[in-house]
């Protein structure tokens, strides 16, 4: 089974709380929904350590501080989705670091669970569960 792993970044700002999503890129996707960075691990690739690749060579933030948020899995297509949390450094500036991405963006938390992945979404409610604690 196809697996992924990735992050989902977040910074406090005045209004609440904001992620870090990417847009996959090429024309095929212009109207797919946004995702959380993440990619394929390599061979013998550690599940964190592939989320942290992923997110500096999809947006070119380097993640710290993480912790797992569990997995979902797509409906239509069994893919395994694996995601990590953790705050995004304080100068955090995401770009398009890879042509895999058209954009690279923080975006309120209301604004993401509009954009994201449906499936994804239960990432969204891990984060609030997590900070919450």
């Amino acid at each position: 089974m196809k697996q992924s792993s990735g992050t989902l970044l977040y910074r406090r700002v005045p209004l609440g709380l904001e992620v870090l999503l990417v847009h996959p890129s090429g024309n095929y996707n212009r109207g797919k929904p946004w995702s959380i960075a993440k990619g394929l691990p390599d061979p013998d690739e550690e599940l964190e350590a592939a989320a942290r690749r992923e997110t500096r060579e999809e947006t070119g933030v380097i993640a710290d501080v993480l912790a797992p948020l569990g997995e979902i899995q797509y409906k239509k297509n069994g893919k395994r989705i694996h995601c990590f949390a953790g705050p995004a450094p304080a100068d955090a500036q995401p770009h398009c670091a890879s042509w895999e991405v058209d954009r690279a963006e923080f975006v309120s938390l209301d604004q993401a669970r509009q954009l994201i992945h449906p499936d994804q979404a239960p990432f969204l409610d891990r984060l609030l569960e997590l900070l919450a604690t």
